[in-house]
């Protein structure tokens, strides 16, 4: 029997419908109960409080221990020779011989030696590396040349040899006769680069679709599929990467992910997931757009440093045999990248992992033609990530029912389920309550001679004090991973990119609360987000 992983359209069954009030519900709760319990008693306010802002404490620490660590990790990873070790799974008796007793101790080298023992001891059942594919897809919308061909260049500057890469330039019909200009102009200057270079043109309003990404990666992904099919080749041996317009791969990532998917035995129930870092333009990019950008750089190094809750996320690699059985990705949901774990998931009946690929994969911080202009994109981009508070109800749906219908175990899917809402639940009431909260008790008992309450301010203050120790490390370790800084640039932007931080209780409350509020409250009003909104590229000069 073939599973729905679709998400409904129309009307919401009355568990559904619960199930996306709830992340709002509590949310808006947690700030109302801050008010409540410091109006009956300052001293009930101020332990709420206190148990609420002490978690900033422990995940600051965490932060800090997981950004240093991310980064040593990504460091060591990129100094491997991933396409050698590579060339070493086409014979790996050989390579195992050769190798094992080498003084050489790199970083996973040993893992390395046992992966070549491991094949040496298949022989047949794993794919050779002569016959793995790459199908990369690009998604457009109405971006121009200078933003997709350095994208494209990436790909073609890949160590992976480029015979064996399908690159499939996905654009939207719906971007105008500038885009298909923009696209027959790259497919005759990579026609002859890769194996095949495809442009697949997604027409506007196919029924059954949001105006989104998931759509067109999907029509794409069904012509790469059919390519595949039409040249006989091994679609188990394929596996597909989705890219944004402005996403520029690192050299190694290919070799990395082919490398991965040879030596898992469960590769086609898997994703690949780099590491996003959002430094193509960063110098470029004004102080509100370089403090998120590099904020949520760090995010996903943390996320990689946690195989057991990631989740995808913007661009990821995926078997492409694995795409065609699951119809590829969801056409109904503007967040495709995170929502595709959770359909992954539920299709594999809870057989699923993502791996991460400690190889980055670099993207645009968000850069519109003014500063207002640039201050509103970005706040349309995290709103739209936020909106991932809509799987809260895809997959309570499927844990909250009778046991014949549940598609895995309640206790194994229970705990993602409990911090894909703590997340967002999270995300949205974290920063206000420590910049506000401490101030609750006293204002609510204005006449209560409490100590505690009218300590309370100079108590969260404390707490936040030891909490910047994970700030202070992101600037530290954020030096390290910027990009060269631009000769047209002096070193005093250098002070600029420490002086930005002061922004960070801004933009946590404009760009992380605010945001996550107002998709919640979306959800709460069935007032469903069903367009994604591109954020404009704007290429500085």
């Amino acid at each position: 029997m073939r599973k729905n992983l679709e998400i409904p359209t129309g009307k919401r069954r009355p568990l559904y419908r619960f199930l996306e009030i709830l992340p709002g519900l509590i949310s808006y709760g947690a700030i109302i109960l801050l008010f409540l319990l410091s109006w009956v008693d300052p001293v009930l306010g101020a332990v709420y409080l206190f148990i609420l802002i002490s978690t900033t404490l422990v995940k600051a620490i965490a932060v800090a221990y997981r950004t240093i660590q991310g980064y040593e990790v990504i460091k060591r990873a990129g100094r491997i020779d991933w396409r050698k070790r590579l060339e070493d799974l086409e014979h790996p008796h050989e390579a195992y011989e050769r190798l094992h007793d080498d003084d050489n101790k790199s970083y996973h080298f040993d893992q390395h030696i046992e992966n070549l023992k491991l094949m040496a001891a298949m022989e047949k059942d794993y794919p050779k590396v002569s016959k793995i594919y790459h199908a990369v897809i690009m998604t457009a919308y109405d971006e121009g040349e200078e933003v997709l061909g350095p994208s494209i260049e990436a790909v073609k500057n890949t160590t992976f040899p480029n015979d064996h890469i399908i690159f499939a330039l996905a654009y939207e019909e719906r971007g105008g006769e500038e885009m298909e200009r923009t696209a027959k102009k790259l497919f005759e200057k990579y026609k002859g680069v890769f194996k095949h270079f495809m442009l697949v043109k997604h027409p506007d309003n196919l029924p059954g679709e949001i105006i989104g990404k998931g759509p067109n990666l999907t029509y794409a992904g069904k012509a790469v599929a059919k390519y595949v099919a039409d040249n006989h080749m091994p679609i188990e041996n394929i596996i597909v990467t989705s890219l944004d317009s402005d996403n520029h791969m690192a050299p190694k990532y290919l070799d990395s992910v082919a490398y991965e998917f040879i030596t898992h035995p469960n590769r086609q129930r898997m994703s690949y997931q780099p590491v996003s870092l959002f430094m193509n333009n960063i110098w470029d990019a004004p102080a509100p757009s370089r403090v998120i950008a590099v904020s949520n750089s760090f995010f996903n190094v943390i996320s990689t440093m946690r195989p057991h809750v990631l989740r995808n996320f913007a661009s990821h690699s995926q078997p492409l045999q694995a795409l065609e059985a699951m119809d590829f990705w969801s056409k109904r949901t503007i967040v495709e990248d995170g929502h595709q774990y959770w359909r992954s998931l539920f299709f594999f009946s809870g057989d699923y992992s993502v791996l991460p690929i400690r190889i980055p994969i670099y993207q645009d911080a968000v850069i519109d033609e003014t500063l207002w202009k640039t201050i509103k994109a970005q706040f349309v981009q995290v709103r739209r990530w936020y909106y991932g508070a809509s799987d809260v109800a895809y997959v309570g749906s499927r844990l909250f029912v009778k046991r014949e219908n549940r598609i895995m175990p309640f206790w194994r899917l229970f705990p993602k389920f409990w911090r894909l809402l703590d997340g967002h639940i999270t995300l949205a009431i974290l920063a206000p309550i420590v910049a506000f909260g401490g101030w609750v008790p006293m204002i609510m008992n204005i006449s209560a001679h409490s100590m505690v309450a009218y300590n309370l301010p100079n108590i969260v203050s404390v707490v936040e004090t030891f909490a910047s120790i994970g700030l202070i490390v992101s600037v530290l370790v954020s030096f390290k991973m910027l990009p060269k800084r631009p000769a047209k640039y002096k070193k005093g932007k250098n002070i600029l990119m420490v002086l930005q931080w002061v922004l960070m209780p801004i933009t946590s409350i404009l760009y992380q609360s605010l945001a996550a509020f107002y998709a919640q409250t979306r959800l709460m009003l069935g007032l469903y987000m069903e367009k994604f909104d591109v954020t404009k590229k704007v290429v500085k000069k």
